[in-house]
C-alpha cells in the first residue's frame, strides 16, 4: 500500500508519462502526418505503412492484425484500401496463400519519406538541448516500468504488442528486459540475414 510522498510521487509521475505520450501522439503523429498526407488517411493508415517499411514487416493478415490491435477481417480491409490507393503493393505468398508480402508503392515511399522528414525536424528541435547521459537514463527507466507492467505470464491473444517498428525503436524492450519472444518473429524461417539476437527472440 503506497503511502503519503511515494503514492503522491508515482501518481504526478504517471500523470506526467500521460501528458509525454498523448504529446507525442498529438504534436508528432496527428499533427505531422495530416501535414504530410492531408486528412485523406488516417493516422491508422500511417501505421500500416510504417510497419510495413519495417525490414521485419508484415507476412499475414494476422500480424497486421495484431499490430494494429484489431479483427483480421479489419486488418484485412485496412490493406486492401491502402492497395487501391496504390500505397501499397500486396502479393500472395507461394505455397500458402495465407501468407502476404506486402511492399510500399512509389507513392507510398515519398508519403511516408515526407512524413519522416517533418517528424526528424520536430524532434532535433524537441530534443537538441538534452544531453545524451540524460536521455539514456530516462529511456532505461521507461523501458523497465512499461515491461513490469506488461505481464510476463500472458497468453498469446492477451500479450500487447508494443510497436516498436513504428516507434521509432529497432530494438524491442519487450525482448530486451522481459525476455518475450517478439510477435514478430515467432516461427519465422531464420534468413542468412538474421542476426543471432533476432532469431533467439531476445
Amino acid at each position: 500500500m503506497l503511502e503519503g510522498q511515494q503514492a503522491t510521487l508515482i501518481n504526478d509521475f504517471l500523470g506526467s508519462a500521460h501528458i509525454f505520450a498523448l504529446a507525442v501522439a498529438r504534436a508528432l503523429e496527428e499533427e505531422l502526418w495530416r501535414e504530410a498526407a492531408g486528412r485523406q488517411l488516417t493516422l491508422t493508415q500511417m501505421r500500416l505503412l510504417k510497419l510495413v517499411s519495417h525490414p521485419e514487416g508484415a507476412h499475414t493478415i494476422g500480424d497486421v492484425a495484431t499490430f494494429l490491435a484489431v479483427s483480421n477481417a479489419a486488418a484485412s480491409k485496412a490493406v486492401d484500401k491502402l492497395v487501391r490507393l496504390m500505397l501499397i503493393r500486396r502479393r500472395e505468398g507461394e505455397p500458402d496463400r495465407r501468407a502476404i508480402h506486402l511492399s510500399l508503392t512509389g507513392p507510398g515511399q515519398r508519403l511516408l519519406s515526407a512524413y519522416d522528414v517533418g517528424l526528424q525536424s520536430k524532434l532535433a528541435e524537441i530534443f537538441g538541448q538534452l544531453g545524451t547521459e540524460e536521455l539514456q537514463t530516462v529511456m532505461q527507466l521507461l523501458d523497465r516500468l512499461s515491461c513490469s507492467m506488461i505481464s510476463p505470464r500472458a497468453t498469446a491473444a492477451e500479450e500487447i504488442c508494443v510497436q516498436c517498428g513504428i516507434y521509432f525503436r529497432e530494438r524491442c524492450p519487450l525482448r530486451q528486459y522481459a525476455g518475450r519472444k517478439c510477435l514478430y518473429l515467432r516461427g519465422r524461417p531464420r534468413t542468412p540475414g538474421d542476426s543471432e539476437e533476432a532469431s533467439s527472440g531476445k
